[in-house]
């Protein structure tokens, strides 16, 4: 079967490893890298025995494949041009800064056929496989995403950074409707809130409590997530994950056995997978989109009490 051709946009620190994922798979040709910055386009384009370019509209066209992991504001302009180019897109979360845009990119990427994908990457991390185990009602989820500043996200909140994959996971285990969401969050070292928490609550009862924050001195990214019985917890960065249960009057840990793997490399694998096969992405513009409007709504709820 003929190679996909493949190029990153964007080759900062994300989309670098992109494209080094990709020049290692056999099923694609890695046939460009674009950045505005020349020096960092060259030297990932020399890393990864590929070209190079400083305008991603010499690429349209040209591409079967394409990742995007330029800045948020960025996104949509990208994407549509390559999505009219009949090209299949993998873009980093978030998909884009609104949801008009996002729909706009849907019906794009459905109207041509196209595969659409967005890179929550948390859903490909090993621990999340143990979500399977769950069996019954979940009634309450508690999510920490904690870590120091990096000034690449400074054009966005922590809500669109790093509370956004939580809301993903959320969204995925809980298919209810939302019925209230309260946040509250606090703008330390940029202009958008740096640290945030919110606590939504669904027609069904369930209640998740998320907490983000870019200004804390260590890296943490934990889930725990309860139901009668028993409850589960994950570490995404070690990629472990305890399942507690209630036998009699005692509460037993039990270790559960990961194959750790690298999340990207899964991720990009399963994305051209799913171009191959035309299946479903796992995360695709749909449910970037959703996770969006829940991350906008709780970046309103919070900026209506800091105006207040």
């Amino acid at each position: 079967m003929k190679k996909l051709k493949v190029a990153v946009i964007g080759v900062g620190k994300l989309g670098s490893l992109h494209a080094k994922i990709y020049s290692q798979m056999k099923e694609v040709e890695l046939t460009g890298v674009c950045d505005i910055k020349a020096k960092v386009a060259k030297t990932v384009a020399r890393q990864c025995n590929t070209a190079y370019y400083t305008n991603y509209r010499d690429l349209l066209g040209k591409q079967d494949v394409v990742s995007i992991a330029v800045p948020t504001f960025l996104h949509y302009k990208i994407a549509k041009d390559f999505l009219m180019a009949k090209t299949h897109l993998l873009i980093e979360k978030p998909i884009t800064t609104v949801v008009k845009e996002a729909n706009s990119l849907l019906s794009l990427a459905s109207k041509n056929n196209l595969t659409l994908c967005v890179g929550h990457i948390e859903r490909f991390n090993s621990a999340v496989e143990v979500f399977q185990k769950l069996k019954g009602d979940i009634r309450f989820i508690e999510c920490h995403r904690l870590g120091p500043f990096s000034s690449r996200v400074a054009d966005v909140g922590v809500v669109l950074d790093l509370m956004i994959h939580d809301i993903d996971i959320i969204l995925g285990l809980i298919k209810d409707k939302i019925q209230n969401i309260d946040a509250v969050g606090v703008n330390i070292l940029t202009k958008h809130e740096d640290i945030a928490n919110a606590r939504i609550k669904f027609r069904n009862g369930a209640i998740c409590n998320i907490t983000a924050s870019r200004v804390s001195a260590k890296n943490l990214r934990k889930i725990r997530i309860f139901q009668p019985g028993a409850y589960i917890s994950i570490d995404y960065i070690k990629q472990e994950a305890i399942l507690y249960r209630k036998i009699g009057r005692l509460i037993i840990p039990r270790k559960i056995n990961i194959k750790k793997q690298q999340p990207l490399k899964k991720e990009l694998s399963s994305f051209i997978e799913c171009i191959k096969s035309g299946k479903k992405p796992l995360v695709s513009g749909v449910e970037g989109r959703d996770a969006l409007k829940i991350a906008l709504d709780i970046t309103k709820k919070i900026h209506s009490k800091t105006h207040a």
